[in-house]
């Protein structure tokens, strides 16, 4: 009995020491920091809904939209589950995609224009008809939330595209808003600051008032519409509640914004990139901000599960033709505006980056950026892009210089925006079509299947983007210049416990050469090529590499 008691005492002790020596070894192995999601870094895909991929073809023809429309103007069949789809298919994630904005997915107007462009079906989704309901053409409430969802098991956020200033045109079943809610007219002349604002942009685009302080009552088209599918009262409810918290006046544009900030309390979307931003005052997008900040907050307290990290709203805006050149502000000729925060905005796309990219060397642009994004724009941000949908003008529309455009977007400081078809040479240069309607054929998946140089435009995408989503350092991060020639810089990042730095190259030709990595890597360190699959260790203050497509991209292993 004795013996028994006396190796059952060992057995314990033993016992007691095995845990304390692996708490201990658990202690002192150190954790791999967790990279975090930085929106200054973002690589951001841009499509448009009903473009991209079609998985639901029963909503494909609804709302009786059957005239025969011109080339590529109208609904083709691409909806929100094809976009789920393609999440789950971890297309997105091979990409290095981390956000998803998706073109305006409220229910558009029911009939279509004819403005000497041809039959036109809002399949864009700029042409809004009821901003409380999501277009059938594009799916249901039940497809958001699972998007939503399924994006966010994905570690991708969703950005929405937020319309405020313009309803959709006029037709003989979409009638015109109240004269109180809209003018119809003068036409804007884009030559000053009033002639951009308080006019409409284009013939037929009803302009909301949003100057006006005024309360109106709701549109009676929208009554109707709402009191014919059961909704009516609680529309009413909600809005009540909105103006009752807010002490806002029933003015035109707080309907919208509460119709807007709706899909970031009930679905949990993370953004919105706002759409023609210099056509509103910019105290609108002060008021906007302060409303999806608290619906964000709201939906977080209400959600926890489903927070992602504890990065604010996103907001992203549109002011056509603002480059970063102007810093913080736009030029209206007798005006200057400021339209980032405290205004509003975190980021304003950057239409200058493809003008630069064409125009100047590598080492130019990446300087000049990494000089604006640390001093003027410091703790804002800027949204690049060399392809759009209502760019006429892109970096490369006949697609001769896929792998280079890509290069300076996804390697260039400030964020990243890819518009579906950059990383597989969609044409851009559709027979028939007129106006911005080239620049938006259906996404061409078949082709990356069969033909070598999309598969390698793809491929070249995939390697540069998941380098990006990794390293922060790139797009946010401080850019030294190491040589020119060969072209070699840094990239570092710090903040809080987490430091990410790497080395990139290039414009390299195909033989083996010595980069110097001195000032970022220390010897006899291990390092990997994320281009090649490479790896390579430092030896004196130096790593021998050999490229692959004249890229390399150091990243410490």
């Amino acid at each position: 009995m004795k013996a028994i008691f006396k190796l059952l005492i060992f057995f314990l002790i033993l016992t007691s020491c095995n845990k304390e020596a692996k708490t201990k070894a658990q202690t002192e192995t150190p954790e791999v920091p967790e990279i975090p999601f930085v929106w200054e870094n973002a690589n951001i895909y841009f499509l448009l809904t009903d473009r991209f991929n079609n998985a639901d073809t029963a909503n494909d023809n609804v709302l009786n939209r059957t005239k025969e429309a011109g080339v590529l103007r109208g609904f083709e069949g691409g909806d929100i589950k094809g976009v789920t789809q393609k999440i789950e298919d971890g297309y997105f994630t091979d990409l290095g995609i981390n956000a998803i904005w998706m073109t305006p997915i409220v229910e558009q107007i029911h009939d279509a224009t004819d403005e000497g462009t041809g039959v036109t079906y809002g399949y864009h989704g700029y042409w809004a008809k009821d901003w409380t309901k999501i277009d059938p053409n594009f799916g249901t409430a039940e497809d958001l939330h699972e998007l939503v969802k399924v994006a966010h098991d994905n570690g991708i956020r969703i950005l929405l595209d937020a319309v405020i200033n313009h309803t959709g045109p006029v037709t003989e079943i979409d009638p015109v808003w109240p004269d109180e809610w809209v003018r119809t007219e003068p036409q804007c002349k884009y030559d000053n600051y009033e002639n951009t604002i308080v006019c409409t942009l284009v013939k037929n685009l009803p302009d909301i008032r949003t100057d006006s302080n005024d309360a109106v009552e709701l549109p009676p088209q929208l009554v109707e519409k709402w009191k014919a599918e059961g909704r009516y009262e609680q529309e009413v409810k909600e809005l009540d509640a909105f103006f009752e918290r807010t002490g806002h006046p029933r003015a035109p544009r707080f309907y919208i914004m509460k119709w807007l900030t709706d899909y970031i309390t009930d679905f949990g979307i993370d953004g919105y990139r706002v759409d023609t931003v210099k056509h509103t005052e910019e105290y609108v997008w002060q008021e906007f901000k302060v409303e999806c900040d608290y619906a964000f907050e709201q939906f977080k307290t209400n959600n926890p599960d489903k927070v992602l990290d504890d990065n604010g709203f996103y907001l992203v805006g549109e002011v056509y033709n603002y480059g970063i050149s102007g810093g913080q502000f736009f030029d209206y000729g007798d005006v200057k505006v400021n339209y980032f925060e405290p205004s509003a905005f975190r980021s304003l796309i950057n239409f200058e980056f493809k003008w630069n990219a064409k125009q100047m060397a590598k080492k130019d642009v990446f300087h000049k950026y990494d000089s604006i994004l640390q001093n003027q724009l410091k703790d804002f941000g800027t949204l690049n892009y060399i392809t759009s949908h209502d760019d006429g003008q892109p970096y490369d529309k006949s697609r001769v210089k896929s792998l280079e455009g890509g290069t300076m977007l996804l390697l260039s400081p400030g964020a990243s925006q890819v518009y579906y078809g950059d990383e597989s040479d969609r044409s851009l240069t559709i027979e028939g079509t007129i106006g911005d309607a080239t620049l938006r054929s259906f996404m061409n998946w078949e082709q990356m299947k069969t033909v070598d140089s999309v598969k390698n435009t793809l491929t070249h995408y995939q390697k540069l983007g998941q380098f990006r989503s990794h390293h922060p350092a790139v797009g946010a991060g401080k850019h030294q210049l190491i040589s020119e020639q060969p072209f070699v810089f840094s990239r570092t990042y710090s903040k809080n416990d987490f430091n990410d730095q790497v080395v990139i190259a290039l414009d390299l030709d195909s033989a083996e050469m010595a980069l110097d990595v001195s000032s970022i890597f220390e010897n006899d360190s291990e390092v990997k090529d994320a281009y090649s699959g490479k790896t390579y260790k430092v030896s004196e203050g130096k790593v021998k590499v050999k490229p692959e497509n004249g890229i390399v991209l150091l990243e410490k292993m």
